[in-house]
């Protein structure tokens, strides 16, 4: 690499950097609200009730059976097509492409999501939910206090996975003009003509960010697990 090179890689730090955040941010938000998603959703999966469960299984199939390139296509230009959307109060969301793609990463780690948690939820001892009704707790608290933190920590490992794939998925927000990293560096490739070291950087921002990722999973897991301490 020569020194040009560098200059002009080192000049570009600061897209770069604004790319990383508007990742972080895609991903994060992304996550917290798939993760409220999924919740409900392998409730309804593990619903008695016909209905919410079938609602709840189709909607798991659907986004784990299309790709999610696919369904940014389909929420960011096949919306817009709808008068009935255009005209509603949702088209000042719907139209910008930053909401667009939080709504498709969302729905599909969602569904991903969904299926970690009911494995979560159907590896919580039963002796345990017992114990508890016995206790006197029955219903939400149940739920809030006894089943959903040691389902989250039986699918931890798991959604470690999940949020690295959701990670990388990101970079298909550059498809519908959001300047995250990977569309700043497809920009400042075609401006340079020098992909190769471009993307290199690119590659070894989005290690780092997985790096980080993987250790603060693993750490989680250590405090959640006192056996592995």
């Amino acid at each position: 690499m020569n020194s040009p090179l560098v200059a002009t890689l080192l000049a570009a730090l600061p897209q770069f950097a604004s790319g990383t955040w508007l990742t972080v941010q895609l991903v994060a938000l992304s996550l917290l609200l798939g993760l409220v998603v999924a919740v409900g959703v392998a409730v309804m999966r593990l619903s008695h009730l016909a209905p919410l469960s079938w609602v709840a299984r189709g909607y798991i199939y659907v986004f784990r059976s299309t790709p999610l390139l696919v369904q940014i296509f389909l929420i960011y230009y096949g919306l817009g097509q709808f008068e009935a959307v255009r005209q509603s109060v949702l088209w000042p969301i719907l139209r910008e492409p930053y909401w667009c793609a939080i709504i498709a990463f969302t729905l599909n780690t969602g569904a991903y999501t969904a299926e970690i948690m009911r494995g979560g939820i159907e590896a919580v001892p039963h002796g345990q939910v017992e114990a508890a009704k016995a206790c006197g707790m029955n219903g939400a608290l149940l739920f809030r206090r006894i089943v959903l933190p040691q389902a989250f920590r039986l699918a931890l490992p798991a959604y470690g996975n999940e949020i690295i794939l959701m990670l990388q998925g990101s970079a298909l927000a550059s498809i519908i003009t959001l300047m995250e990293l990977t569309g700043v560096a497809k920009a400042f490739a075609a401006r340079t003509f020098q992909p190769i070291e471009v993307f290199c950087l690119a590659g070894v921002i989005y290690l780092g960010m997985s790096f980080l990722i993987t250790r603060g999973v693993q750490l989680t897991e250590r405090k959640l697990n006192p056996a592995r301490r």
